[in-house]
């Protein structure tokens, strides 16, 4: 599933191509993803009007638009990608924006678990993203909200990161990498972590996502970004992916379980 990282690359690489342009055209090929998409409505809206930015909460990409809000998440396989507006549909070409530059916007979902919705008042009242916890660049993610977000929970850290109500849009990925790079168990009880090894943990997180971020974000089996081109970041990985390979810290093998249905990789001996 694409990531905060993923989300953001594409975010980026959409922007220069919608921002202050006009949607002449909506293309539905499908009435529901993981909720169904409300064409007719898409289309009263959004033919005529502007886009004026392009946004990011969590997982979500935000268009603005002058009648209201586009609410695009990716789910487990979503892309999106700029294409000549004149280029043939792809299979699972789901959904398109044709714009005035004589480009398009193409969402394309083999699994069909993304989302298109509309919103006309603030996105951030929006049930799916009224919850979400601050962004993990804001200052207002900190070792104190970490903290005082997790230290009565039993749940394991690594659970707690991917936590979206604690932190927006840490995945599996992620998780994992900040882990190693904080030095903290993944199946630490959330508990367990003390103030000064929330602060390096939220430092890791920083850097962790900034770097994948950087590097074009990770080559997941689904996603690629604007271009068609995988991420990089999977090149950087110090665990993820790893097992029995040499932990880049201590040279010890990467140990791989299963936790709570999601592969974790980690240091056996970094990692306490």
């Amino acid at each position: 599933m694409p990531e905060l990282p993923e989300v953001e690359v594409t975010r980026r690489g959409i922007e220069e191509h919608l921002k202050n342009k006009t949607i002449t055209k909506i293309i539905s090929r499908q009435k529901t993803l993981r909720w169904p998409i409300p064409t007719t409505l898409l289309k009263k809206k959004l033919v005529g009007s502007k886009v004026h930015k392009i946004c990011r909460r969590g997982k979500y990409l935000l268009l603005k638009c002058e009648n209201g809000w586009l609410i695009v998440h990716l789910g487990m396989s979503g892309t999106l990608r700029i294409v000549p507006e004149k280029t043939r549909p792809e299979k699972h070409d789901h959904f398109e924006i044709w714009l005035n530059s004589k480009f398009t916007l193409k969402f394309n979902d083999p699994r069909r678990f993304g989302a298109i919705l509309w919103e006309s008042e603030d996105p951030k009242y929006h049930p799916l993203i009224k919850s979400i916890a601050p962004e993990p660049f804001c200052n207002s993610f900190n070792k104190n909200w970490l903290f005082d977000n997790i230290n009565k929970r039993n749940a394991s850290i690594k659970s707690l990161i991917m936590n979206s109500s604690i932190v927006a849009g840490v995945g599996n990925i992620y998780a994992n990498e900040s882990l190693h790079k904080a030095g903290i168990h993944p199946f630490l009880p959330g508990k367990m972590l003390s103030r000064d090894r929330c602060h390096m943990l939220v430092k890791a997180i920083k850097i962790t996502l900034k770097s994948a971020i950087k590097h074009g974000g990770s080559s997941l089996q689904d996603y690629v970004n604007i271009d068609g081109l995988p991420g990089y970041f999977q090149q950087k990985y110090l665990v993820y992916n790893r097992k029995g390979m040499p932990c880049k810290k201590c040279n010890r093998k990467i140990s791989k379980q299963i936790h709570l249905q999601r592969a974790t990789y980690f240091c056996e001996k970094c990692q306490i």
